[in-house]
Order: C-alpha cells, then structure tokens, then sequence
C-alpha cells in the first residue's frame, strides 16, 4: 500500500471497475422491459463499488477509508442479491457474476483487515 497513488492503484478498483463493465454487459441482454426496474438498481450497485473505493481512497485517513469500504460491503451484498433474483427470474444463467462479487469482496475485506492493522501500529 505504500506505492499506492491514487485509487486507480488499488487491486480492488481494477477488479470492481471489471465486475462494473461485465454488469453492464449482462444487463444489456435483459429483457426491455427491466430497463427501469432490475437493469437500473443492478447498474447503480455496481457503480457504487469501484466509486466508493476511490472516494474512500481519497479521503484523509484510514478510519474514513475504512467506513468507505464497509459501504463497498454493502453495495456488493445488495448487488448480489439483485443478481440472485435475476437469476431466479431466468435472466442470468450462470454463477461467474457472483464469482466476480465474491472476489471483489475479499479482496475489500483483505483491505479493510490490512488498514486496521496498520492503525493499530500508528
């Protein structure tokens, strides 16, 4: 973390911005009449994780950094949940989104763990 620059930097943004543009590929085969319902809230929560790594990023500390990636947290549980319904619903037929959210998320948690550890020596 020590030659991180920016959040475009970071591991995690690279494989959350990955996750983001296989969303929109998904999405884009759902049927028309999801474009304001499912498509929509599935795009808005996979936009919410790289943002809210860089916003948390770019904050002045670790702490603030921190709370940013439990809301990254968030956002992939609900994404995940939209993306079960989805295929409970037959719009997604197979498991590699929900792979890419679960890698996202350890990552975020491997990053969390890493900056609490390194608080706690300062």
């Amino acid at each position: 973390m020590n030659n991180i620059r920016t959040h475009k930097d970071l591991e995690v943004w690279k494989k959350a911005m990955e996750l983001a543009e296989t969303m929109y590929a998904i999405t884009s085969k759902f049927p028309k009449e999801e474009k304001y319902g499912l498509v929509s809230q599935i795009r808005r929560s996979t936009v919410s994780v790289p943002s809210n790594i860089a916003e948390g990023a770019a904050r002045n500390s670790s702490k603030e950094f921190i709370q940013y990636l439990y809301i990254t947290m968030g956002s992939l549980s609900e994404l995940e949940t939209q993306l079960l319904l989805a295929q409970r619903l037959n719009f997604l037929k197979d498991n590699n989104p929900i792979v890419e959210i679960d890698s996202v998320r350890k990552m975020t948690v491997g990053l969390i763990n890493y900056l609490k550890r390194r608080e706690r020596r300062n």
